[in-house]
């Protein structure tokens, strides 16, 4: 069995596509997929699955979650291991030591076009910064993530690719699951 993380974008935000996590458990478990648990109420999700393809279980989630909520709710799905080897390398903790609380992830469902990353801006945001590595963006924002401009949108728009954020200890509180 593999474990998944699955990271639902936009439920349970301003009153919005209101998903209680009981019942998502519940939908997912009767969907096939096994020891089902999810952190907080924003959309993260672990299990194990048959499988070891995540588009697949990318499919079959969202499909669970228009059938049994009538949501259309973007949802990225990885490897454990693969959001392990990606928080343990962060080049804002491992090459500047900046504060974790600062820190965020998103995740790209797929790897950008170098131009487009190139195109950007990296350095013109600060204090904010950003390193994309593959089909993950490492954020630094010194004075919130609140205040940024380095947002899911921002990097749909530049990277032409679908997005979604997590902090830091949401990021390291799914490894350890």
């Amino acid at each position: 069995m593999e474990t998944f993380i699955a990271l639902l974008r936009g439920i349970n935000v301003s009153g919005k596509n209101l998903i209680k996590m009981a019942e998502l458990v519940q939908a997912l478990s009767d969907s096939g997929v096994s020891n089902v648990r999810t952190y907080i109420q924003s959309g993260n999700v672990v299990f194990e699955s048959g499988t070891d393809i995540p588009f697949i279980v990318e499919k079959l989630i969202q499909d669970k979650i228009r059938e049994r909520f009538g949501l259309e709710v973007p949802v990225q799905v990885l490897k454990r291991s693969e959001l392990v080897y990606v928080s343990n390398h962060n080049p804002f903790i491992n090459d500047r030591a900046l504060p974790v609380d600062k820190l965020h992830l998103t995740f790209l469902n797929a790897i950008p076009d170098p131009a487009l990353v190139s195109k950007a801006g990296a350095g013109s945001f600060l204090p904010d910064e950003f390193i994309v590595s593959g089909n993950a963006v490492f954020v630094y924002c010194p004075d919130g993530y609140g205040r940024t401009k380095l947002t899911n949108t921002f990097f749909e728009k530049k990277l032409k690719v679908s997005a979604t954020t997590r902090n830091w200890a949401t990021v390291k509180k799914l490894c350890e699951m």
